[in-house]
């Protein structure tokens, strides 16, 4: 029962990290997991019940220990094939996430799931040797369930997942429930074992080794999510994260800007300070796109990258040209880090998305206010708000939210998918932006971002800590696009 718990929330977790690269983790591709889950659980335990009642017998229940874990070595091996096919079928008839992460994860789970939901009853009935006793052997195996599932959870999240990898994860569950079935099923469980065993040494199949757009040069689980470096024909190259909906870094050979939103963060302080910032905080630093141009362009600023996941500064380094002569890279998530800083900063960069979020903790109230006391005289918190095309919902909330902390806040509408908006206590000029003293590459840069910058939408709601909706808004245009509506 301990090992059975483990595997199935540790599948759990396992099964949301395999969908990642191909759906994303959003809210919506999470729900989809957890419930097939339930639903694979619930069926097991109804089943399980009936079989149990006709065939009381340790080896049967060994029998489906030995199978559940056949099933969960099967994922390991049919996945990525499985999951490659399946999202250029559901692209063709514009399927999303909604209707893509359910269909994957039951398809490739179901089965696994409910033998190790029927596994529970039959403990039960066998362990019963009289109903006086019923009460205390129903919570002693409910017990072990219930830690072996925190062991799971814990060792899949922290322990086989970042060191392993999802493939391998699979695999060690799938060889645990063999050779606990193995006790009273040993012609099943030791084939199994020994499979699982020989799959867990051999080197796992590339993920997504295939781009439309370049050849992938690089890919890795990371502790928090699946990254690929994609370079282009032209030497560019660019990271992608999970599902790769999103480029989160850029580099171009032989430049330093992008021709991207990234490049507005070289000039946006500028409309407020005639010169360059002292120190920059850039919270989401990613691969260091906005890094690296710094440390070019101002190379006296104190570029200060905050990244939560570290190994993309390591990609940075290695794919991106990362460098800077006053580059300190942080390792951080970026409230914690703002909150046990004592730094004042010239301008703070917000570019933290996992996509398709921002964490909704990085655009409340509180966090604002927090930022705004990190900044300098005159200093300058500089957003990028990542939204659908055509979608203001978002923007106008950050707007709003911002506008109970700063005085003056405008807006950049960079990109279709993304506007940067841009706060202070001091008020910001297009004319300040184009006075001149920019290198210049920048200055037609500078010119282009004047001439877009206006007030800030108007009609959001607040945001704090207690009330941030940034996932329902999100999640609902997913839902819309799934549903057909355009």
């Amino acid at each position: 029962m301990f090992v059975v718990g483990a595997a199935s929330l540790g599948s759990e977790i396992a099964l949301a990290r395999l969908v990642a690269p191909y759906f994303g983790a959003s809210t919506i591709v999470w729900a989809n997991t957890i419930a097939v889950v339930l639903v694979a659980l619930s069926l097991g335990y109804w089943w399980g019940g009936r079989l149990a009642d006709r065939h009381p017998d340790a080896r049967v229940m060994s029998g489906l220990v030995v199978a559940a874990g056949a099933g969960l070595a099967a994922v390991s091996l049919v996945a990525r094939p499985l999951l490659d096919a399946g999202t250029r079928a559901l692209d063709s008839i514009s399927a999303g996430a909604f209707v893509g992460s359910l269909l994957a994860v039951l398809i490739l789970s179901a089965l696994p799931l409910i033998a190790l939901g029927m596994i529970t009853p039959f403990a039960l009935r066998l362990s019963l040797a009289t109903i006086e006793r019923s009460g205390t052997v129903a919570g002693q195996l409910y017990g072990l369930s219930t830690a072996g599932s925190l062991v799971g959870t814990f060792l899949a999240a922290l322990v086989l997942i970042p060191l392993a990898g999802t493939h391998r994860t699979f695999l060690a569950f799938a060889l645990a429930l063999a050779v606990v079935g193995s006790v009273r099923r040993p012609g099943w469980g030791i084939p199994v074992a020994a499979a699982a065993a020989v799959l867990l040494v051999l080197p796992p199949s590339p993920i997504k080794p295939t781009s439309a757009d370049g050849k992938v040069i690089y890919e890795t689980e990371t502790p928090y999510q699946y990254a690929r470096v994609i370079q282009s024909s032209d030497g560019s190259r660019r990271l992608e994260l999970n599902e790769g909906l999103a480029v989160h870094s850029l580099y171009r050979p032989a430049t330093y800007l992008t021709g991207d939103y990234w490049d507005e963060f070289l000039v946006l302080p500028r409309a407020v300070a005639l010169a360059a910032p002292a120190r920059v905080a850039i919270l989401g630093d990613a691969a260091g796109t906005i890094a690296r141009a710094y440390g070019h362009y101002f190379p006296f600023t104190q570029v200060d990258g905050v990244e939560l996941d570290g190994r993309l500064a390591d990609i940075g380094r290695r794919f991106f040209d990362l460098r800077g002569p006053r580059l300190h890279l942080i390792t951080a998530d970026a409230r914690p880090f703002l909150r046990q800083s004592h730094t004042r900063y010239d301008s703070i960069f917000l570019d933290a998305y996992r996509q398709p979020y921002i964490p909704f903790y990085l655009v409340t109230r509180e966090f604002f206010e927090l930022a705004r006391a990190h900044l300098a005289p005159g200093g300058t918190l500089v957003v990028n708000v990542g939204h659908p095309q055509g979608s203001t919902e978002l923007e106008k909330a950050v707007s709003a939210t911002l506008a109970t902390v700063f005085a003056h806040v405008v807006r950049d509408p960079s990109q279709s998918t993304n506007t940067i908006l841009l706060a202070s206590m001091s008020a910001p000029t297009a004319r300040a932006m184009t006075t001149g003293g920019l290198p210049a590459d920048l200055q037609p840069v500078a010119l282009a971002t004047a001439a877009r910058l206006v007030p800030a939408l108007r009609g959001g709601p607040v945001y704090t800590d207690d009330r941030a909706p940034v996932e329902y808004l999100i999640d609902r245009s997913i839902i819309s696009y799934a549903a057909g509506h355009r």
